[in-house]
C-alpha cells in the first residue's frame, strides 16, 4: 500500500466517527484506530498499526455520517442481518467462470468454503482469483458476468450459517 492511499484513510478516520479501520491488501494489513475525546467536538487522535498479521479482519460498522465513505473490506456484516458482503477488491471485469466454455465457480444457493475461488476480476490483463473469507451458503450474486466492476462494489451476498 502507497504512503498517499494510507494518509488518505488516516484523513477518513480523523474526519468521521470511526473508531477503527482496518485494510487488507496483497498480504499487508494496515489498521487505523482513533481515540475519540468525549468533551471535544468527537474527533481524537488516530493511530496507525502496519504489518502482516495473522489476526483476523475486524467488521467495521461505521457511523451515518461515515457510510458515504468506500469501504475496503472484502467481507463485512451488512448492518440489516447476518449476510457477510464478498466485495470486489480492485477495479476490473468480473468473472464468475475462469473461462467462456467453463463452468461458474459458484451458484446461487451453493454451499463455499473459505478460501474457495467464487469469481475472477481481471484487472490490467490480469485475472485475479477471488477468494470467499468466509464458508457458508451463496445467496446472491449481485454483480453481471463479464461487466466492469468497481474498487468495493459488493459482488455476493454470503449467509455464514447456511
Amino acid at each position: 500500500m502507497n504512503e498517499n492511499y494510507i494518509k488518505k484513510l488516516i484523513k477518513l478516520v480523523e474526519e468521521s466517527e470511526i473508531e477503527s479501520l482496518e485494510i487488507s491488501s496483497w498480504g499487508r494489513k494496515v489498521r487505523i484506530t482513533q481515540r475519540l475525546n468525549a468533551g471535544s467536538n468527537g474527533h481524537g487522535d488516530a493511530t496507525v498499526l502496519a504489518g502482516p498479521s495473522s489476526a483476523p479482519p475486524v467488521p467495521i460498522q461505521p457511523s451515518p455520517a461515515a457510510q458515504s465513505a468506500p469501504v475496503t473490506e472484502p467481507a463485512v456484516l451488512t448492518a440489516d442481518s447476518n449476510m457477510v458482503e464478498i466485495k470486489s477488491p480492485m477495479v476490473g471485469t468480473f468473472y464468475r467462470s475462469p473461462s467462456p466454455d467453463a463452468g461458474p465457480y459458484v451458484s446461487p444457493n451453493e454451499k463455499i468454503a473459505s478460501g474457495q475461488v467464487v469469481c475472477i476480476v481481471e484487472a490490467m490483463k490480469l485475472m485475479n482469483e477471488i477468494e470467499s473469507e468466509v464458508s457458508g451458503r451463496v445467496i446472491e450474486i449481485l454483480a453481471e458476468n463479464a461487466k466492469p466492476v468497481e474498487f468495493g462494489q459488493v459482488l455476493f451476498l454470503i449467509d455464514p450459517n447456511g
